[in-house]
């Protein structure tokens, strides 16, 4: 009986551990499953997390470029802080604000009313504004020999310190040669840094669009095409420069790329203007020569331009700046005397002359000009 009960409890004893057993590798399998498990989570964490990291040095060595363009950029604008802007007018958004008085263009030029905003194709300078004198300064290639270093050196550097800080003196390179406009705007931004810098004195140059068909035909040969054309596009040129300048300044103040400017001329322009007693004048001529040293009112300069858009294939621009006096100020009927006297209150000479003529080799290619008299 002993024997019988000692078995039975050996098998309950058995049992037990048995079941036990089982219990304890369900919760060891249990526990290996969750440290597997928590082993993924660590390893999946850690590769989210070296992600992380390489995503963190690819935004820090990109905030490093980004940091250095702009500390170059900043160190090149310290050093020569001048803006060159290319304007290609299909480029312009709604948002930029090109002057509105080159819409007057499309008066005249059917071509260009397509064309969308007429702006200059490059400028560089500051684009300076509010000022009391714009100085405009037409210059094309003239084969190996130029005077504009010459021209600029004697406008700017006899001005004070107040005085270019109160006007912008603009060079119009009104050539399609890319290599002289490379070299004017090399020889410039070499030479007259610190105008360029101050934003006293620009470049510009005339897209190749405004000029009419009659420039995209071959040119002729014989003289008296090519002077006629010459002549035209002299008088295009001018009126895109005077368009240009127009919402900058005061008053424009006309010139050519190959004069010298007398000592202290800009004073004495500034005092002249300042001191007369009309106020109905139309424009100064500070010389007798040409369309050189003619000043305007900035307001009239509007007029001005679609009178000699009217009549660009007729006459040379200075010929027909004569030509509007005889159309707005000579009445019909009048004698020649009264009209004269009536001339010299609103087209005033001033004496001497404060420009000089050095140019020989002319505009026109192949041709020379000697007079220097202004």
């Amino acid at each position: 009986m002993r024997t019988k009960q000692v078995n039975v409890l050996i098998a309950l004893a058995a049992v037990m551990l048995f079941s036990f057993s089982c219990f304890c590798i369900s919760r060891m399998t249990q526990t290996s499953n969750q440290l597997i498990n928590c082993r993924n989570h660590i390893l999946e964490f850690k590769e989210k997390m070296l992600r992380l990291k390489n995503k963190t040095e690819r935004n820090r060595q990109e905030l490093i470029k980004a940091l250095s363009k702009m500390k170059y950029e900043m160190t090149q604008r310290k050093n020569m802080p001048i803006n060159l802007v290319e304007k290609k007018m299909k480029t312009l958004g709604k948002s930029e604000t090109a002057s509105n008085t080159f819409e007057i263009l499309k008066f005249f030029f059917p071509h260009l009313r397509k064309a969308g905003r007429i702006y200059p194709d490059v400028i560089i300078g500051k684009e300076k504004t509010g000022v009391s004198f714009a100085l405009g300064i037409s210059t094309v290639n003239r084969g190996n020999q130029s005077y504009l270093k010459q021209t600029l050196n004697s406008v700017v550097s006899r001005m004070t310190p107040s005085e270019e800080k109160d006007s912008v003196v603009i060079v119009s390179v009104a050539d399609g040669n890319e290599d002289y406009l490379k070299s004017v705007v090399d020889m410039i931004t070499k030479r007259f840094k610190r105008q360029l810098r101050s934003g006293s004195l620009e470049i510009i140059s005339i897209p190749a669009f405004f000029y009419p068909n009659i420039f995209h035909v071959k040119q002729s040969t014989e003289d008296s095409g090519r002077s006629e054309n010459w002549r035209i596009k002299q008088v295009l040129d001018f009126c895109f420069l005077m368009l240009y300048a127009q919402p900058k300044a005061m008053y424009y103040l006309q010139l050519e790329d190959d004069i010298i400017a007398k000592k202290t001329y800009f004073t004495k322009i500034t005092d002249f203007v300042h001191n007369i007693t009309s106020k109905n004048w139309f424009y100064i001529e500070f010389s007798i020569l040409g369309f050189i040293g003619k000043l305007f009112k900035s307001e009239d300069l509007t007029d001005f331009v679609r009178f000699f858009l009217m009549f660009y294939k007729d006459k040379p621009i200075d010929l027909l700046l004569g030509d509007i006096f005889q159309v707005k100020m000579c009445n019909p009927g009048e004698t020649p005397e009264k009209c004269a006297e009536r001339n010299k209150q609103i087209r005033i000479q001033y004496k001497p002359s404060l420009f000089q003529h050095v140019g020989i080799e002319s505009s026109l290619p192949g041709e020379e000009q000697y007079s220097k008299k202004i």
